[in-house]
């Protein structure tokens, strides 16, 4: 394996689920650069490529695909905010979350409809079809979100979105 090949590799494994945006941030590579030894990576199963909800993510081959899903989303501020939340308080209702992470119900809205499509949040009904949010696998979770530790710019774009929700919200 190539010098450039194993600084690519390496920086997967450091961070699992980053997105193909963040290596050329973190690598002084060109994207042309990275993009053709991730590809050869992949190709020798060095390396899984995913595309979700946007992104193109990496992984180290041992995760699943339920971590891969997971961890996906776990870059994205608001889900990871969404998940303190409930890892912390226990099952909430979906206006609760909103209102006390200070962003639009479409917001929530959106992080939900992916949180419990990759089976990380579950939406209970009561019998009169009430909504309660509760974290499908708590430990798993928890475990996962120790791996995360978001870009500067990535933290810029969540809380943009933010601030676009709560100025069309006024």
């Amino acid at each position: 394996m190539t010098a450039t090949r194993t600084r690519i590799a390496l920086q997967i494994r450091r961070k699992p689920g980053t997105h193909f945006n963040e290596l050329v941030r973190s690598l002084e590579f060109a994207p042309g650069q990275i993009q053709y030894h991730v590809h050869k990576l992949s190709n020798d199963a060095e390396v899984i490529e995913e595309n979700l909800y946007g992104r193109t993510h990496y992984f180290p081959p041992e995760f699943d695909s339920w971590e891969r899903g997971a961890l996906a989303l776990f870059r994205r501020e608001t889900s990871r905010d969404i998940l303190g939340y409930l890892l912390e308080g226990g099952p909430a209702k979906p206006q609760a979350v909103a209102d006390s992470l200070g962003i639009a119900r479409s917001t929530l809205e959106w992080h939900l409809s992916h949180l419990v499509e990759q089976d990380v949040i579950v939406k209970q009904r009561d019998e009169r079809n009430r909504v309660t949010l509760v974290v499908a696998h708590p430990e798993r979770t928890r475990e996962l979100l120790r791996e995360i530790s978001p870009s500067i710019p990535d933290r810029f774009l969540d809380r943009f979105t933010r601030l676009v929700d709560s100025l069309l919200s006024e």
